[in-house]
């Protein structure tokens, strides 16, 4: 199967059901005649930058990372004010603490900024690690979080 045609039906999979692990998403894959490997699922989910979100239970689930017609620094600096609860700089690196479910999202987010000051991202359910490639890039980082960070 191509490419194209398999990642079409993982989002046709991760739209129309509550997925929330690559094993489950295999498992659908499987039941329509889909077999893929783990690296390639995780290929396809990275590829097409699948993260996880909370649904209005709180139970998080796969989505596809979509910008719409906003512009990205826009859409970074709301999600920021929205779901970052303390940002804390460490030398040349910055870790942000974001209400439960959400450090997924905003960290897709920022890898697709693409900011200066951001030299990689990694993240869990409600903390992101920042690195920047410096202590002062850090400093301008934090402040640029702290800009838009609201007091929940």
């Amino acid at each position: 199967m191509k490419k194209e045609a398999r990642q079409a039906r993982i989002e046709q999979i991760i739209n129309q059901e509550s997925i929330a692990t690559q094993e489950e998403l295999m498992t659908k894959l499987k039941e329509v005649g889909i077999d893929v490997t783990q690296a390639t699922l995780s290929r396809d989910i990275r590829e097409m930058k699948i993260v996880k979100q909370p649904d209005s239970f709180g139970n998080p689930h796969y989505t596809i990372f979509k910008s719409g017609n906003q512009n990205e620094l826009t859409r970074l600096q709301r999600m920021i004010s929205s779901t970052v609860t303390e940002v804390t700089q460490i030398e040349f690196v910055n870790v942000i603490h974001t209400q439960p479910g959400y450090a997924n999202v905003l960290a897709a987010i920022v890898d697709d900024v693409k900011l200066e000051t951001v030299t990689g991202t990694l993240a869990g359910h409600d903390t992101i690690v920042l690195f920047s490639p410096g202590v002062d890039q850090a400093t301008k980082l934090n402040q640029f979080i702290n800009e838009y960070t609201t007091e929940l």
